[in-house]
């Protein structure tokens, strides 16, 4: 009888630990979520103040959010059409949040309009598309090293995107100025 309850004894001993390391891995392998919530006063308006490299959040007529932001790398004026490395100005909307982003996190910004579009048109170029902001993407180190590092879009720091994802909605109003 000794010797089948050491076993059954042992077996158990045996299967606890499996079931423990099993989970202890499973814990060590998983991931954190980049996807957050937000339960604060609903963000009305983004405002981007392109000379001062400043993106706020906005409810109502309180700041509630101030991220220091990244923009394209030709930053004097608005976008003009496509690979001129601009940020537009303009009054747009978020109307497209990016889960799958190669960036992090991102929410595109309804550039261009129509009046973009004439613009482009008439220099005889296509104004381009695909403005976001967006976070750096990969874990790597980012290039906050150089001022601006996009191709047009604005980036933040990929735990700040996280928040900004949070609190933005798909049709919240976007101001860019210079």
């Amino acid at each position: 009888m000794a010797d089948t309850g050491s076993n059954m004894h042992s077996r158990r001993s045996i299967l606890g630990l499996s079931l423990a390391s099993l989970l202890a891995a499973r814990g060590a392998d998983a991931q954190p979520t980049k996807i957050r919530s937000y339960n604060g006063p609903p963000i009305t308006q983004l405002q981007v103040f392109k000379a001062e490299r400043k993106l706020y959040l906005i409810s109502g007529q309180e700041v509630v959010k101030t991220y220091r932001i990244a923009l394209g790398g030709n930053t004097e004026g608005r976008k003009q059409w496509e690979g001129d490395g601009r940020t537009p100005e303009g009054a747009y909307m978020i109307d497209f949040r990016n889960a799958n982003s190669a960036f992090h996190l991102s929410l595109r910004i309804s550039y261009p309009n129509e009046q973009d579009v004439a613009q482009a048109k008439a220099m005889g170029r296509k104004p381009g598309g695909d403005i976001f902001i967006h976070g750096g993407g990969g874990g790597a180190i980012l290039p906050w090293f150089r001022r601006d590092w996009t191709a047009g879009c604005i980036a933040v720091k990929d735990r700040e995107i996280e928040e900004i994802f949070a609190m933005v909605r798909v049709g919240t109003p976007i101001f860019l100025f210079a």
